[in-house]
């Protein structure tokens, strides 16, 4: 096996249309052997394997193979050993020389494909995003492949009873017909019409309730008859069920296949397959959907854009949204990002132009978006979260038949158990953070390692019993609007409550049936849901994104704020007006204040213009080098060498200054899930210059024997900070 870099000599790809206007190209960090010369014709299979290392590896044929080298086409699988274990990797070449004595070489044990499961424009272009993401590139590509094509298994479609991953007419209701357009959204659909032949990012940027989906369906609709296929990215799984609802309504003779980690891996291949052969119309799917081959591509939709779950947070740190981009380019078809509240990359690349920017000013009908209020709460006595008005106001709502929902973004009972006598608060052992409070059933949880213990009826420190909860949860909102509503069902949303298969979608089923009651619940509810008969959206605490370490955070609390207030007033009945009461204890606050009167995008032309004077992203390029451990000094240890390294190469490279390094800094919450946590922040405002250092920093970090008692990882373009 060689050890030759996976980058070697092949170009980072096309300008990257969601960054700033300049194309990178990978310098080779060590001088390659010469090749091998080989006195007799034999081929060598170079093979992506899944592992941590950053770089191909080199095989010989299979010793009983009888397939003729020139046949096999990257993208195939490829079973090989590796070190005392069998992996299967994906073929990248077949060549005629290697670095390697040919002796040395081991041969292949089986051919798995005769044909590539991915289509050479694809499997450039995820060599380009493990480049990029500055990811192992055996690693990344393992991690596009469904669980059914990461071991020996046959590339076959098995369907199974009861399987539904490929949705048809005969499971859809009565057919939904399409609404009639407003001016605007009859512009947004003939402009994205108009280009569908070829590539165009197109930002949809539309107030909530303006009626993006319709015109996502109406453009699918256009894509569809020309016989093409389309990909639509929807950030939650809790969204799929209505989205694919509303799909199949409208697309009763059309396939459908879904793709989201609850399924299980028959199921997700199943949809890969049929996708990848063009047996499906329309692909449905979160965030690894965007891995998805479509034999007869036509358009990309992404829904909610503006959502941090697009990017992957751990392993393979894709963007999905962007990845999105990316493809869309290299198959010539358009993209469309839909929002309420762009995210400032996306919006910046609009302003600028390189996005044709798309504006949805108004609800159609009779709805009208609500009326904004804030509660300014420093100096009032609440209970238990909530003001007197605001108990007022819900009330004055579901006595008119309506229905309100509450937002409190923290699950559980209480944020803090605390001892009254002696101020002793419950931590987690294995975080820098307090044990969530829960009381059905009762116990206290991490919310950040999912570490549990039983409640104490007596401090551990000074044994007093005066234990006190300390802060709300929706648990313990639930409860107090149980006692003031006794008459009213009152309906709580956050991951506890929705732990179970369909308990999300019999709740949801609950609401939309729109009698009277109280919502209660996290991000959840925040996120493109269609509740006709809420009228009332109230926020007990909107004041935790103000001061956010984050430097994101205030971007991430407008979106937030927008959207849940979005949730109100949607009814096409001019009777259920909408209103939208915030309580704070900033109300004088000067993002709070522009947001309320001016609305998001003031905030965020705000919020770009100290961007760009502070040149963060997305004026410049970022990277975070983390680095983690049981031992808390050996993360700041190896990051230490690690800017020393760094500072050393850039001293080399041109423009090597125009790469800004600060840290190593003990990232916000230093302590998680047992181990001890630092970062080094890169950032630079030329992408190819902070990329060339990434590129050859990450191959010497591999090489230090230092390494091995950390775990790090790089994190390009981070939407998390913490």
């Amino acid at each position: 096996m060689s050890a030759r870099p996976a980058n070697a000599g092949e170009p980072f790809g096309p300008k990257e249309p969601f960054g700033p206007k300049e194309s990178f190209s990978p310098k080779e960090p060590f001088s390659p052997e010469e090749p091998f010369s080989l006195e007799e014709p034999v081929r060598i299979l170079r093979v992506a394997v899944p592992s941590p290392l950053r770089r191909s590896f080199d095989y010989t044929l299979p010793t009983d193979s009888t397939t003729a080298p020139d046949s096999l086409q990257p993208g195939i699988r490829v079973r090989v050993p590796f070190g005392n274990r069998e992996l299967t990797g994906i073929l990248l070449e077949v060549s005629d020389t290697t670095s390697v004595n040919l002796n040395k070489l081991k041969p292949a044990i089986e051919i798995l494909d005769q044909t590539s499961l991915i289509p050479a424009h694809l499997l450039s272009l995820w060599l380009w995003a493990a480049r990029y993401y500055q990811h192992p590139v055996g690693d990344a590509l393992h991690t596009l492949l469904p669980t059914g094509l990461r071991g020996k298994a046959q590339a076959n479609i098995k369907k199974r009873k009861n399987d539904a991953v490929l949705d048809d007419a005969a499971e859809a209701d009565h057919p939904d017909r399409e609404d009639e357009l407003t001016s605007e959204q009859q512009q947004a659909r003939n402009d994205i019409c108009a280009m569908s032949d070829q590539f165009q990012c197109f930002l949809l940027d539309g107030v909530t309730g303006s009626g993006k989906t319709e015109i996502y369906l109406q453009v699918i609709n256009d894509t569809l008859s020309h016989n093409r296929q389309v990909l639509v990215l929807v950030p939650e799984i809790s969204l799929t069920p209505q989205t694919l609802a509303r799909f199949r309504q409208r697309f009763v003779d059309r396939s459908i296949a879904v793709m989201h980690s609850g399924l299980t891996p028959r199921q997700r291949l199943n949809a890969w397959l049929l996708a990848a052969k063009g047996d499906a119309d329309i692909v449905i799917g979160t965030r690894s959907a965007i891995f998805t081959p479509l034999a007869r591509p036509g358009l990309i939709v992404i829904d909610e854009e503006h959502d941090s779950s697009f990017k992957q947070q751990d392993g393979f740190r894709y963007s999905a949204r962007d990845l999105g981009v990316m493809r869309a380019q290299r198959e010539s078809i358009p993209i469309v990002l839909g929002s309420a509240t762009p995210s400032l990359e996306s919006l910046h690349n609009a302003l600028s132009g390189r996005y044709q920017h798309l504006r949805l000013t108004r609800r159609p009908g009779n709805a009208r978006l609500p009326v904004t209020r804030l509660l300014d709460t420093a100096q009032q006595t609440l209970e238990e979260g909530f003001s007197s008005e605001l108990i007022q106001s819900i009330r004055q709502h579901i006595d008119k038949g309506n229905q309100a929902l509450v937002f409190i973004n923290r699950r559980g009972f209480a944020p803090v158990l605390q001892c009254r006598d002696c101020g002793w608060t419950a931590e987690c052992l294995h975080c820098d953070a307090r044990m969530t409070l829960h009381r059905t059933p009762a116990h206290l949880r991490c919310h950040h390692c999912e570490r549990r213990q039983p409640v104490h009826t007596h401090c551990p420190e000074c044994q007093g019993k005066s234990m006190l909860a300390v802060g709300i949860g929706t648990e313990r909102s639930e409860a107090l609007l149980q006692r003031h509503f006794p008459d009213t069902r009152v309906i709580r949303v956050d991951r506890d409550a929705t732990s179970r298969k369909n308990d999300l979608n019999d709740l949801l089923a609950e609401i939309n049936q729109g009698g009277p009651c109280i919502l209660v619940g996290t991000q959840m509810l925040a996120k493109g849901h269609h509740f006709p008969a809420v009228t009332l959206v109230a926020v007990l605490d909107a004041d935790s994104g103000l001061f956010s370490a984050d430097f994101r955070g205030q971007e991430f609390m407008a979106q937030l704020l927008v959207q849940v207030s979005g949730r109100a007033g949607r009814s096409d009945d001019a009777g259920k007006v909408g209103e939208v009461l915030i309580q704070t204890r900033h109300s004088t606050h000067q993002s709070l204040q522009t947001l309320i009167n001016q609305g998001y995008h003031a905030l965020a032309e705000q919020l770009l213009s100290e961007r760009r004077l502070a040149a963060m992203p997305p004026f410049a390029a970022m990277a975070l080098l983390r680095a983690e451990a049981m031992n808390a000094a050996a993360p700041a240890q190896f990051l230490h060498t690690a800017r020393l390294q760094a500072e050393q190469l850039l001293t080399q490279m041109p423009d090597g200054h125009q790469v800004q390094i600060s840290g190593p800094l003990p990232a916000p919450m230093e302590k998680r899930a047992n181990r001890y946590r630092q970062q080094l922040i890169l950032r630079s405002t030329h992408r190819a210059n902070l990329q060339n250092l990434l590129s050859v920093l990450c191959q010497q970090l591999e090489q230090m024997s230092t390494q091995r008692s950390v775990r790090w990882s790089v994190d390009v373009d981070p939407q998390d900070m913490i």
